[in-house]
């Protein structure tokens, strides 16, 4: 008898520890840690809207937001920053450009002065800076522990091993892929057009033509299995988008959700189909088809990494090394990355040389002048300096990526401004890209030789961040570029398009920023 009481007593004090122990963290996470950032950046002089308990000011922000998208834009107006961004527009005019505000109980601080910006983004702060706890469980069940939600030594690992898919040397063997992706596309556009009478909406074609080249080249599949995992991907986004919701409530992650079973489903099918590529990449090596040990590409990297921590079994670097757990994350990042920004950029491009011929024409004619009549080579993408400059203009007004988020992991000081630990950092991408004290009075208007050479001071980093800035920059910038060129100058060259006047000009942001009914333009073929 004595026994058992000893043994309740023991289980007694074990759970009353592991409450205390939940109680306190719960009490410092939502409570004094924000208590005591609110305090530090208000003895600076930092402050901004009045939190809410528990809620912050997240409904603030809903409400101002879906105000500014209740409807479309009365007319094609590149002046976005009032729409999707309303809560910017109001605080930085109320409390000025460095302010806080609350996402539930995380103190967020919105940075816009470029200098600071350079200076945080730097390889200063590469591993006091990375995803914050909210980003990571909002995302977890979405692309899990990929290269985008990595931190400290981890990030640097996984890095490390997929950067070399991307290099300038790689990507010029892709160009072929590239051209021939493209080529089923032109033929695909000329189809519609002549059922449409002349009329596609270019976005759903845009988003299949990116999603087969990025089948093809990096994961060595094809495009039916690419289409079923951007569907599942989709499907994913969208899910845990809603889910995540809540996540500002005290252990809300562990609630009951009725998106929870078919957030389990998805992901089990997805990985289903991720391994089935994962095995079809091993038979082709199996059978000789390629001289790489696992086939081409971003993949065949992931494979072989995944292979050296089987050969090193538990010791050197293990904990930093890929598992098929990681690899499957690191597919679904990629997957999705790859296909939606490029997508959107080659959308948006579109839409603006649609709307503004004299450009169209001018890339036109250099296109011609550098290829001919044959597709773009590698070795001709770097000449193709008028497409650049539309392409970063484009970057500039509608960046995929409107916000760039990153949290403190220690103190900062950024020159006069101390940042405390475990403050989440904002930077308003899109409201920079427009900001006329940067980019001058025309800020929201199509001007891409502000691109041109000898132009390009406002271009410098802290101000131009598309694809972010210094060592956790975007890792597929050069391949998003490369693609981006490849598929304009092919358009280009058999393609004149004009926008429809079927036309909403109505962007929104949903993760990245799309046109929320598509882009209808009219298509006149150049070539038989």
């Amino acid at each position: 008898m004595a026994f058992v009481a000893a043994m309740i007593t023991a289980i007694a004090s074990v759970v009353s520890v592991l409450l205390l122990r939940a109680v306190w963290v719960t009490l410092s996470c939502y409570f004094l840690t924000p208590m005591r950032i609110r305090r530090t950046m208000a003895a600076q002089g930092v402050h901004g809207p009045p939190p809410r308990p528990l809620v912050g000011n997240l409904r603030q922000v809903s409400a101002l937001v879906a105000e500014a998208n209740a409807g479309d834009m009365t007319s094609l107006s590149h002046d976005i920053v009032g729409r999707l961004m309303p809560h910017y527009v109001l605080w930085s005019q109320t409390y000025g450009k460095l302010f806080v505000y609350w996402y539930g109980s995380e103190p967020r601080l919105c940075l816009t002065d470029t200098d600071m910006i350079k200076e945080f983004l730097s390889s200063k702060y590469a591993h006091a800076t990375g995803k914050s706890w909210l980003q990571r469980q909002g995302t977890k069940n979405f692309i899990g522990r990929g290269l985008l939600m990595a931190n400290g030594a981890r990030w640097s690992h996984q890095r490390h091993v997929v950067a070399p898919a991307f290099m300038p040397d790689k990507l010029k063997g892709r160009v072929g892929h590239m051209v021939e992706c493209t080529k089923q596309t032109i033929l695909s556009l000329r189809d519609a057009a002549a059922r449409g009478r002349g009329e596609v909406e270019i976005g759903g074609h845009m988003t299949r033509l990116t999603g087969d080249i990025i089948s093809r080249t990096e994961f060595d599949t094809s495009y039916e299995t690419g289409k079923r995992i951007f569907h599942l991907l989709e499907d994913l986004q969208r899910l845990t988008a809603r889910s995540s919701r809540y996540l500002w409530i005290p252990g809300s992650q562990y609630f009951p959700s009725k998106y929870r079973r078919e957030i389990g489903r998805l992901n089990g099918e997805l990985e289903g189909v991720v391994l089935e590529s994962i095995r079809r990449s091993r038979e082709i090596a199996d059978e000789g088809r390629t001289t790489s040990t696992y086939g081409r590409g971003l993949l065949a990297m992931l494979l072989a990494e995944m292979e050296k921590k089987k050969e090193k079994g538990a010791g050197d670097d293990g904990k930093f090394s890929y598992d098929t757990r990681l690899v499957i994350d690191e597919c679904k990042t990629f997957f999705f990355a790859g296909h939606e920004t490029s997508a959107l950029l080659l959308t948006w491009t579109l839409m603006l040389l649609a709307t503004h011929p004299e450009w169209q024409d001018k890339a036109r004619a250099e296109v011609s002048q550098v290829c001919g009549d044959d597709p773009p080579s590698a070795d001709q993408l770097s000449k193709l300096t008028v497409l650049q400059m539309i392409i970063h203009e484009t970057l500039r007004l509608y960046p995929p990526a409107t916000l760039l988020p990153r949290m403190a992991f220690e103190d900062i000081r950024l020159g006069d401004l101390h940042l405390p630990r475990g403050l989440s950092v904002w930077i308003p991408v899109l409201a920079i890209h427009h900001d006329e004290s940067i980019w001058g009075a025309d800020a929201h208007e199509f001007h891409p030789e502000r691109f041109a050479a000898g132009r390009r001071s406002s271009a410098g980093a802290g101000r131009f961040l598309p694809f972010a800035a210094g060592p956790r920059n975007c890792v597929g910038q050069a391949y998003a570029l490369f693609e981006a060129k490849v598929v304009l100058a092919m358009l280009l060259a058999n393609f004149r398009f004009t926008i429809s006047d079927d036309y909403r000009h109505a962007p929104v942001n949903v993760l990245t920023l799309r046109p929320k009914y598509g882009v209808p333009v009219h298509l006149r073929p150049l070539r038989p």
